[in-house]
């Protein structure tokens, strides 16, 4: 299936549409005037996250540290199916979710769990990963969409690390990690989520140009490219099919850069495939604002609005109005990375902050 637009605002004009209605953007009166969001408005462009309060969850972990069990003594310790019930309580208003894919399961069931071996830096260590295609993985799902019901409150992104291998030069990688997106976009379905990220793999950094007769040129990058391309045309086509987005977040790899996030989106041209960025994960400090500005007319659905340390200065406010510059009526997910707070109070200063600028 292929679709072809020479303007992607225009483009996804209609299936942002819906978005829109739903989502509290600046409306315009009978004679044309926007007018202001009203505060409920502005709620309904607020999704939560369980990143910033991820060590607050049941693990197979028992390792601790000071700062998780103060943090778990002021807010307890949960589980996905409560974190509907926890952003009801704690984030009064809002009706939306982003949910990381390493969070989802029953940690004491191992059925729903695919079991890997991965190695990070010299230690080899045993994995598991949701499988969202087994049975009992079904059935846990469904309990979660149960609690969406319940408390009505929506899932509206997940933010997933389990397909991997998207654009490796290894077929047979590209195939299983392509599988896996395609299990957990019928698991997001299942939730009612708008949106699901995938990231593009393949070297953590991506390859560098090399100088050819004293004028750089990048042969080796090109080859990811291709395969980013190819891939993401399938999970396009695959996500279409069970409603939801996949989406492209500045992340490692090709992804840091901009540029190759647009080319990928270009070439893939789906309505079904767009940009999720991210505030903060960029390389340097000129992509804070102007990577932003660059993935801004790719985003429709949803973005992360960061706070990180790694930052001297993260103006979040300035994010929020390149966004909504950009025309952006999506959702504004709490992504609260590093800093002076907790993951609670990180993620009631970027609601704060995005509030303000809306």
């Amino acid at each position: 299936m292929e679709y072809k637009s020479s303007d992607r605002r225009e483009f996804f004009k209609t299936v942002g549409g819906g978005l829109a209605a739903a989502g509290g953007v600046l409306a315009a009166e009978s004679h044309g005037v926007a007018r202001l969001l009203t505060e409920k408005e502005k709620l309904a462009r607020i999704a939560s996250n369980t990143w910033p309060v991820r060590s607050l969850f049941k693990s197979r972990s028992q390792r601790s540290s000071p700062e998780t069990e103060a943090f778990r003594k002021k807010y307890g310790q949960i589980t996905m199916l409560d974190f509907p019930q926890f952003t009801k309580d704690i984030f009064p208003g809002v009706g939306q979710m982003d949910l990381w894919s390493s969070l989802f399961g029953d940690v004491t069931d191992d059925s729903m769990f695919a079991k890997s071996t991965m190695t990070f830096g010299q230690t080899t260590r045993a994995a598991y990963e949701f499988d969202p295609s087994t049975a009992s993985a079904k059935k846990w799902l469904d309990q979660l969409a149960g609690k969406i019901v319940t408390t009505g409150v929506k899932c509206h992104h997940v933010s997933n690390n389990a397909p991997r291998d998207i654009c490796d030069l290894d077929a047979e990688k590209r195939k299983a990690g392509i599988a896996v997106a395609k299990h957990w976009l019928d698991g997001s379905a299942r939730l009612g989520a708008k949106t699901m990220r995938v990231n593009t793999g393949g070297p953590r950094i991506a390859p560098n140009a090399t100088a050819t007769q004293d004028y750089p040129k990048n042969d080796e990058i090109v080859k990811y490219l291709n395969y980013a391309i190819e891939s993401f045309k399938e999970m396009a086509d695959y996500g279409g099919k069970a409603g939801v987005k996949v989406t492209i977040e500045n992340h490692w790899g090709l992804s840091a850069n901009p540029m190759n996030v647009r080319i990928i989106l270009d070439e893939v041209n789906h309505p079904f495939c767009e940009a999720s960025p991210d505030f903060c994960n960029w390389e340097h400090d000129y992509l804070l604002y102007h990577g932003l500005e660059a993935l801004a007319p790719y985003t429709h659905t949803t973005v992360h609005a960061k706070y990180w340390s790694r930052w001297k200065d993260v103006d979040v406010r300035r994010c929020v109005r390149i966004m909504t510059n950009a025309k952006f009526q999506g959702i504004f997910a709490l992504e609260y990375e590093e800093g002076p707070w907790d993951g609670v109070d990180g993620a009631r200063y970027l609601l704060k902050e995005v509030l303000a600028a809306l």
